[in-house]
């Protein structure tokens, strides 16, 4: 039990730090700007920074790094990462505190990939789902947790402090990868294999289904906050009540989701993106009325994190034994998607459309469920368990025990 336990705890609490670093800085964003003397506009680019570091550097890290073995290139990229914190918290001058950003954020959708193929291989085929899901709620614990501690610590000791919690994390799960994670070796696949993977029309469409589909999220989840406040009318302490609720409802929903993947990958990312997009698409009549406001934003916590497993698993099932940057590539669709719906519900709330934000939301939901029609056609959805066999032959676990 401990063989699995362990390394799932490991990269678990590791990919916790590393979502926690994403959107730590937004909430101090007045204090940086304030040490640094930039606007705070200015100091919100640092976000920005991390997210075009996530989506084209996390690629190219992959493609970079393909032959390193599993372990050491885990264990690699979190002391990138702890470097790049370690920056942040010394920076001087706003360009080293970018530079300390992309840093990171290098590490960021390479360790998820690694992470999500090693687990892979740790479990068999038929427990993919909840083995995914569990490393993945480290993103969810980190919404729930570690973004509001860190923002709380930067408040109280300064915005250098969380960067230099992150770093002693960084290290401590370093050293916890190094102790417990398995010796795997690099994939026998080549860069042109890899990219051969990507460049599919399936993998490309469930790329495409997760970066259209999150943003619908995100388009809501921006403007959360203002939207409980405004319109609702609910007090500051009852909106950050209501927050907590939806990070606990997110880590609820991400492993009831990879339970469910487990089961039937296409009936559970259909019906995460079905209700999500009902449950947006009442967001704007739901806030009129405090009690449904509860439930809306309940549902959102359940739903929104729970599209995880399902996405990678559509990743997985068609990337066959070359899965790794695909994985890394659906890992910057998420913070794409993220990008769009928040600009999307930027635009909605600067026309005077706060109240909305939930019908703009449900069309990207709707438009990413269509997404998951193309890439797992109906006629699949019933195949039997033979043919389901057949796909697992080429599990990725395949390419941590096997070399051409």
């Amino acid at each position: 039990m401990n063989k699995i336990f362990l390394p799932l705890a490991a990269l678990s609490t590791s990919v916790f730090v590393v979502g926690t670093a994403e959107y730590l800085i937004a909430g101090m964003l007045p204090q940086v700007g304030a040490d640094l003397g930039i606007p705070e506009g200015t100091a919100g680019q640092s976000v920005t920074a991390y997210a075009l570091g996530v989506v084209i550097g996390g690629p190219v890290m992959t493609m970079l790094t393909s032959r390193v073995p599993r372990k050491r290139l885990a264990v690699g990229l979190m002391l990138l990462f702890a470097a790049g914190s370690a920056v942040c918290a010394l920076a001087p001058a706003f360009g080293v505190l970018l530079t300390g950003r992309v840093l990171s954020s290098l590490s960021h959708a390479a360790f998820l990939a690694v992470a999500m193929v090693v687990t892979t291989g740790l479990v068999p085929p038929e427990k993919t789902g909840t083995a995914v899901a569990t490393v993945a709620s480290g993103f969810a614990v980190a919404t729930l947790l570690g973004v509001p501690l860190g923002s709380l610590l930067g408040q109280s000791a300064g915005w250098r402090a969380p960067f230099w919690a992150l770093t002693v994390l960084a290290l401590a799960a370093t050293a916890l990868l190094a102790a417990v994670m398995p010796e795997q070796p690099a994939p026998a696949t080549r860069v042109r294999d890899e990219l051969r993977v990507v460049t599919r029309r399936p993998v490309l469409l469930a790329i495409a289904a997760t970066a259209v589909g999150f943003s619908g999220v995100t388009t809501v989840f921006t403007y959360l906050t203002p939207l409980l406040a405004r319109i609702a009318h609910f007090s500051p302490a009852a909106v950050s009540g209501l927050l907590l609720a939806y990070g606990a409802g997110s880590v609820l929903g991400n492993l009831a989701a990879g339970k469910l993947t487990d089961k039937s990958l296409s009936t559970t990312v259909r019906g995460v993106f079905g209700g999500l997009t009902g449950v947006l698409a009442l967001v704007p009549f739901a806030v009129l009325w405090q009690p449904t406001a509860v439930l809306a934003v309940l549902g959102l916590g359940l739903l929104a994190t729970a599209t995880i497993a399902p996405l990678q698993g559509l990743i997985l099932r068609h990337a066959g034994a070359a899965p790794t940057l695909a994985v890394a590539v659906n890992a910057g669709a998420f913070n794409l998607g993220a990008a769009a719906g928040s600009a999307l519900g930027g635009l909605m709330v600067a026309a005077g459309a706060l109240r909305w934000t939930g019908l703009a939301g449900a069309s990207m939901t709707a438009a990413g469920l269509a997404l998951t029609y193309a890439v797992l056609p109906r006629a699949n959805a019933g195949r039997r368990p033979a043919a389901r066999r057949q796909d697992d032959r080429s599990h990725p676990r395949g390419v941590l025990t096997r070399r051409r």
